[in-house]
């Protein structure tokens, strides 16, 4: 089993922004969900572009990675981290993150 991906809840992304912690989130959604809203501060890279645009990721920072419901952004924090990234998965994505109060 590789190695398990850490994770932070809606309610700990909320509160970091809030306190205007530089985070890095990248939301993997397509764009017809992303043009229903997404989070101001984050990056949108769908999930197919990722491995061609790896440039754009800095490894010196770790990334919090957000799709709708978390699975997608779990496969992709795998892809990241086997990559040599730092990443956290945002479990319940935006649907969690949405119904979570700051």
């Amino acid at each position: 089993m590789e190695d398990q991906i850490a994770t932070i809840t809606p309610e700990e992304v909320k509160s970091r922004l809030k306190k205007g912690e530089a985070i890095s989130l990248i939301d993997v959604r397509e764009d017809e969900e992303v043009a229903e809203g997404k989070i101001a501060e984050a990056k949108h890279i769908r999930m197919m572009e990722v491995p061609n645009r790896l440039d754009e990721i800095n490894k010196d920072d770790e990334h919090i990675i957000i799709c709708r419901s978390g699975r997608r952004s779990e496969n992709v924090a795998y892809f990241l981290q086997e990559n040599g990234f730092k990443v956290k998965n945002m479990v319940g994505g935006m649907l969690a993150y949405n119904q979570a109060s700051e």
